[in-house]
């Protein structure tokens, strides 16, 4: 019988493990679309999604209208920067998750660990059984962190937001900024189950939503907290890459110690592999640095303040608009702080702590605002970067009070010329 390519006696681990790494990496162009697949299939539970009927389009939009007039009053702001009105889009949970990922994939790509080039995948079709084999199986191993890495990297943002367009009412079921422009998503069949979970009439569930996405989108699309945010989420972003590459690297580097016995490979002890994937502790521990958690830190103090000030501007709304405005109320409360598993991986992807305690940590702060100084004072928090509160003042609204009173500094004298006296 002719013996395979490759020559007689070659590694049978050794081929299995080069073709799959060459069919990996040949798939790195095309990893967006794999995510975005995937992100469907989670969404859907792989069944057909209709479209949105147009007369729910129409309600919709006729229902957007009514509470966007509430809103611009309770805020004192218009819900667009630029004064154009939106247009509320109803959408299902495929379209929402494709949305998302192209409205994220910016913070996401900078996330993505590195793969390892096709050129760098070594060609072992050419190995002769000898004492070499081992030593390609060995390179093999160590590359294969680098090539596996960036695929299920891309496979876990598919199933994050798959999950989370399970959950989501509307856009901003995060509170992080998305792409300017003259549309606002609702999921309408999200917002009925929600209803339906609570028994709250559909309708006024449907008003609320609409109310607190507006509100939402007027403080998330303002130029000064738009530009803190994505500044932040970028650097949480390249942390994270970076703290993902050293991880990459460490399991790449044990490739080089490799012990299998009986294989012809020497040196790795796979004790120590074996324990480090098997304890989450330490794997969380490598990613989360000291930068990653300072930027983590600093997202969730604003984030938790423009989700309770959301939650502030649809309750005002509801106050005048919703008849079952308690039960809905309280129902709004409950969904926030039991988050599904699909929010919660979310929030982490992102850098946001979005438990039970940071929720009532942003009411808190809502709340001591409004009791100290009213309702204009709450409106100051978005108009501008110094504006917005710190951590240390999201636990303290006085200090934050105080500090937006006190006198802006002004530049020092051009070429640092002594003051006139």
């Amino acid at each position: 019988m002719t013996p395979p390519p490759g020559g007689e006696g070659q590694n049978p681990f050794e081929l299995l493990f080069g073709d799959l790494m060459k069919l990996l990496g040949s798939q790195g162009s095309h990893q967006w679309e794999t995510t975005r697949a995937f992100a469907v299939q989670v969404a859907t539970g792989g069944e057909p999604e209709g479209n949105v009927d147009p007369v729910q389009r129409i309600r919709v939009e006729e229902l957007a209208r009514v509470a966007e007039l509430h809103v611009s009053e309770a805020t004192g702001m218009p819900v667009s920067p630029d004064g154009r009105r939106l247009s509320s889009v109803p959408v299902g949970r495929a379209d929402w998750a494709l949305r998302a990922l192209d409205a994220w994939r910016p913070v996401l790509t900078a996330m993505t660990p590195p793969a390892v080039p096709p050129g760098a995948v070594p060609d072992t079709s050419a190995v002769e059984p000898s004492g070499a084999t081992g030593d390609a199986l060995a390179n093999l191993l160590g590359q294969w962190a680098g090539v596996m890495g960036p695929m299920f990297f891309g496979l876990q943002v598919g199933s994050v937001v798959g999950h989370l367009s399970q959950r989501a009412l509307g856009q901003y079921v995060l509170p992080v900024p998305w792409p300017v422009n003259d549309e606002l998503l609702v999921v309408p069949g999200n917002v009925a189950s929600f209803a339906s979970d609570w028994s709250l009439p559909e309708e006024e569930a449907l008003l609320w939503v609409c109310a607190r996405e507006l509100a939402s989108h007027s403080v998330l699309a303002r130029p000064a907290v738009r530009a803190h945010l994505e500044r932040l989420l970028t650097a949480f972003a390249e942390s994270a890459g970076t703290a993902q590459r050293g991880l990459m690297e460490r399991l790449s580097s044990m490739g080089d110690e490799l012990d299998l016995p009986g294989m012809g490979v020497e040196g790795m002890d796979l004790a120590a592999l074996q324990g480090m994937l098997g304890n989450p502790e330490e794997l969380l521990g490598s990613l989360l640095t000291p930068d990653v958690r300072r930027t983590s830190d600093q997202l969730t103090a604003i984030a938790v303040v423009v989700d309770a000030y959301a939650d502030h501007v649809a309750d005002r709304v509801g106050r005048h608009l919703v008849g079952a405005h308690a039960a809905l109320a309280e129902a709004w409360y409950r969904r926030r702080i039991e988050r599904g598993k699909g929010e919660e991986a979310a929030g982490s992807l992102f850098g946001l702590d979005l438990d039970q305690a940071q929720v009532d940590r942003g009411r808190s702060f809502v709340d001591g605002v409004v009791e100290r100084a009213g309702e204009a004072e709450l409106g100051r928090l978005w108009t501008s970067e110094r504006t917005l509160p710190t951590p240390a003042e999201v636990d303290a609204p006085g200090l934050w009070l105080e500090r937006i009173d006190l006198p802006e500094l002004g530049p020092p004298p051009s070429g640092g010329a002594e003051p006139d006296h």
